[in-house]
């Protein structure tokens, strides 16, 4: 059995969104962050030494990273799903990019403008420069290749798409996708998935 440990308010998300789509058994472990300093609890620590969800327990495996949860996932289903693309397949080195392109390129600077919306300090910031450049390249290639194609491998739902959407979700929380609209049509479209409300209900 996989069991997945959930952390409210964080991107363990995209895991149980994988799992609903590749129809793969499992259960939630939640854990609750502190309501003072919203870290995630002790309890998380006690399964893995980073003490950061998403975590996963199968078969004697123990992992931290959505990145490495969702390869371990993807393997335990054949080529031919519709989340996985095959190596022969003409978008799959496309679907690799935007696979790791979530918590690479776009992870950094998004994270980056989640922690500055909390600064309470008076003065100079001056981050604020850079993640702002950052930001315009990055969304402004996601909406030009959203524009231009239904999904980040093409034509076709892959685990791309999820790793991408959940990042996505944390900048249009923040106010950073107003002036995106292909990246918006893609969000309304992919969060109507069943898979995808099935997740969001148990997360």
């Amino acid at each position: 059995m996989i069991t997945i440990h959930h952390l409210n308010k964080s991107r363990s998300k995209r895991v149980i969104w994988l799992l609903e789509e590749l129809g793969l058994e499992y259960k939630i472990v939640n854990h609750i962050r502190d309501a003072v300093t919203q870290l995630a609890p002790a309890s998380l620590k006690a399964i893995h030494p980073l003490g950061k969800a998403p975590i996963m327990e199968a078969n004697g495996t123990v992992l931290c990273e959505s990145g490495a949860i969702m390869e371990y996932l993807l393997a335990q289903v054949n080529n031919e799903h519709a989340c996985i693309l095959a190596d022969e397949h003409p978008a799959y080195y496309k679907y690799l990019e935007w696979l790791h392109f979530a918590e690479g390129s776009l992870g950094l600077a998004v994270i980056t403008k989640l922690f500055m919306t909390m600064e309470t300090r008076d003065g100079d910031k001056p981050m604020d420069g850079y993640i702002a450049k950052e930001l315009a390249v990055d969304l402004g290639y996601i909406n030009q290749t959203l524009d231009e194609q239904d999904y980040f491998a093409g034509e076709v739902f892959t685990a791309a798409d999820i790793m991408m959407t959940i990042m996505l979700e944390i900048a249009q929380n923040i106010g950073l996708l107003n002036d995106y609209p292909a990246i918006l049509r893609y969000l309304e479209k992919v969060t109507s998935r069943e898979a995808y409300l099935i997740a969001e209900a148990k997360g």
